[in-house]
């Protein structure tokens, strides 16, 4: 990063960081090679790859479909549970000198339970938990843990009691009430809220003449939900008081400092980086451009900003 690195430096939900660009889970594969101090200028926290409990082998059939502006993915959360986690991509995690989160996937009760308490011990190495409510609770007819506020606060209360660490609680933008889930997972204890995940799309194979994924609907990214996930932290951010982190289809620094004026203390990127590696330092460069020409003298006062100048505009 050019300028000065210092004045993009905050702690969000218990997670110091250096820039407000975390990678978000799900993107960033556990090569050694992309987890040098060069290949991460410009981050300030990286998310794993979902963690749950036992193997997973994810979906059959299509898993990625490109769209005009986005893409849609059907993965499955593949992952070789927590054990392999521990035993293979944590150490590749520490090597990079910069805070985690391990994201894990939020299946049963039991199950997300024994999970953490695996990883809690070896809490001294794992710096934060990202709770994903957006997988289907198996105890609930197949519907997300996020999709109201009491799945919500039943989910973040057994993370929980289970991990007493820095934890944030990723949230599912199908939700009805996003704003009461939210409220939810700061009531039982969540030190911050993530908005959110890939929003519910479908894409139809022509040359098949049916639905190009197995499961029919998978997960959009990208820049064409943007103006969508920049409304659900909006909406959040005025119902919270913990920290927001604003995710779903950032791929500019323009992005970025939108997400930070409606409230966001931080941004997840995602989709954006399968076509630019360098784009987490660019979001840290241009945001401390911006500030510096508006007169701003740190991060900390580009965070809501927008939400003070609205109001402010609205008593007038």
């Amino acid at each position: 990063m050019t300028g000065r690195p210092d004045l993009m430096a905050s702690t969000v939900g218990g997670l110091p960081l250096s820039s407000p660009v975390v990678i978000a889970s799900g993107v960033w594969p556990y090569d050694p090679a992309l987890w040098t101090a060069d290949r991460l200028e410009g981050v300030g926290a990286l998310s794993t790859k979902a963690v749950s409990l036992a193997p997973r082998a994810g979906n059959l059939g299509t898993r990625v479909w490109e769209t005009p502006c986005g893409m849609l993915n059907s993965i499955g959360l593949q992952n070789g549970g927590v054990r392999d986690f521990m035993e293979r991509g944590l150490p590749v995690a520490e090597s990079a000198g910069r805070p985690f989160l391990v994201n894990v996937v939020m299946e049963s009760e039991g199950e997300v339970s024994e999970c953490l308490a695996i990883l809690g011990g070896q809490r001294e190495r794992i710096p934060a938990v990202e709770l994903n409510v957006s997988c289907p609770n198996v105890d609930g007819d197949g519907m997300a843990w996020g999709m109201t506020a009491r799945s919500t606060a039943k989910a973040v209360a057994v993370a929980r009691r289970s991990w007493d660490g820095p934890l944030w609680v990723k949230l599912t933008p199908q939700a009805p009430d996003l704003a009461g889930a939210a409220r939810a997972a700061e009531a039982e204890g969540a030190d911050a809220v993530v908005c959110g995940n890939t929003w519910l799309a479908m894409a139809m194979d022509l040359q098949k003449r049916r639905p190009a994924f197995q499961r029919v609907v998978a997960g959009l990214s990208g820049p064409a939900v943007f103006p969508l996930a920049l409304r659900t932290v909006w909406e959040v951010c005025g119902a919270v008081s913990i920290p927001v982190i604003g995710c779903g289809g950032v791929a500019s620094w323009e992005d970025a400092a939108a997400m930070l004026l409606a409230g966001a203390s931080a941004v997840e990127v995602g989709s954006a980086l399968f076509t630019d590696f360098d784009l987490p330092r660019k979001i840290a460069d241009g945001l401390m451009k911006y500030t510096a020409a508006a007169g701003i003298e740190s991060l900390s006062g580009l965070v809501g900003l927008g939400r003070k100048n609205h109001e402010g505009g609205e008593r007038r």
